[in-house]
């Protein structure tokens, strides 16, 4: 049968095409703080209230309120004098700002930065390059540069890769037993959550967490507590100064910023630096071998291209890429989550 004959069809692609909408509905709910209003109540609340706590409209915010039960990060009680709203336990575990899990922070960032970045996708891939000049108006030459363009987009933008790891972080550092690894470094590491993680499992290593001198003042200051000693931090840029001594070397979603000169140049300066013996941990979301999915790897594929210089691998172009720079005895672990991890050994 011909696909368009297909009774699905048309609802596929219903779906698809309202994909944006269902994720600003979410972003909306989160920066109006209808999650955490319903969290602190205790309780659930009517509409008018809802509307009168974080002032908005109560026809407006009856309609998004409304969307969020659809989407099943509400749930909702009509009673006699109204309809009540209630978070579910979704949006209790990753919508609300007080949450070990939350991610609010990487929500926001997608709302108020990615998605405008996303709004030039066909001049992205009309031109193969990123699109900040268009959406920031500001040149990209200094990728980060242009990332970080003000403190408080570095703070959004750190808070929001440290709430990725407070779901993905336990799953890709134990995807290999790293415990005969005591020196750690975990280059680009930014707001240090993926370095606390490594030393909560495994106690009897140190971890130095090597980024911008601006990234590492703020991760430092607000970001990792003070009392944690197991955590140093070197500040430096990884392609221009040097790479300290270390037995594992902890590179997570940074090769998929560069494209395949730069991971090797950056992959080359890691093995000159790294004790015999010892290695690299690459933390990716991997392609499949013939790039057929995963879909989530596809579009942060395409994520990378409007924000970045590079792009997501597959297995065989990050072997590849550590082969070159002398790595063997590559193995890859996928966790089946957002996050995989592919072991390199000097």
């Amino acid at each position: 049968m011909d696909s368009t004959e297909d009774p699905d069809y048309p609802q596929i692609i219903f779906q698809y095409s309202n994909g944006f909408l269902v994720s600003k509905v979410m972003f909306t709910a989160c920066e109006l703080g209808v999650f955490d209003l319903l969290l602190e109540s205790g309780q659930p609340l009517s509409l008018d209230v809802i509307a009168a706590c974080l002032g908005t409209s109560i026809m407006g915010m009856e309609r998004l309120l409304d969307a969020c039960v659809g989407l099943k990060l509400l749930a909702v009680e009509l009673r006699r004098e109204g309809a009540f709203y209630r978070n579910t336990e979704i949006s209790n575990i990753y919508l609300t700002k007080s949450s070990p899990k939350s991610q609010y922070h990487i929500m926001m960032y997608y709302s108020n930065t990615v998605y405008l970045c996303w709004h030039y996708l066909a001049d992205a891939v009309r031109e193969g390059r990123n699109q900040y000049e268009r959406a920031f108006g500001i040149s990209s030459k200094d990728l980060f540069g242009a990332m970080y363009r003000s403190e408080e987009e570095m703070l959004k933008f750190l808070a929001g890769q440290n709430s990725i790891w407070s779901i993905c972080g336990r799953d890709v550092l134990t995807a290999f037993d790293l415990s005969p690894f005591t020196q750690i470094c975990d280059l680009g590491g930014g707001g240090g959550a993926l370095a606390q993680e490594c030393v909560f499992l495994y106690p009897n290593c140190t971890v130095t967490i090597y980024d911008l001198p601006k990234v590492v003042q703020v991760a430092r200051e607000r970001l990792v507590p003070p009392e944690e000693r197991r955590i140093a931090f070197h500040e430096g840029d990884f392609f221009k100064d040097s790479i300290p001594e270390a037995d594992l070397y902890i590179l997570s979603k940074i090769l998929h910023d560069w494209d395949d000169e730069k991971c090797r140049q950056l992959l080359a300066e890691v093995y000159k630096a790294c004790r015999p013996g010892g290695g690299v941990l690459l933390v990716e979301s991997l392609l499949n071998d013939d790039r057929s999915g995963p879909v989530e790897t596809q579009l942060y594929s395409l994520n990378m291209l409007v924000q970045t210089e590079g792009k997501e691998r597959t297995v065989a172009e990050y072997s590849e890429l550590l082969g070159a720079a002398g790595f063997r005895e590559v193995q890859v672990r996928r966790t089946r989550k957002l996050y995989d991890a592919v072991l390199g050994r000097k």
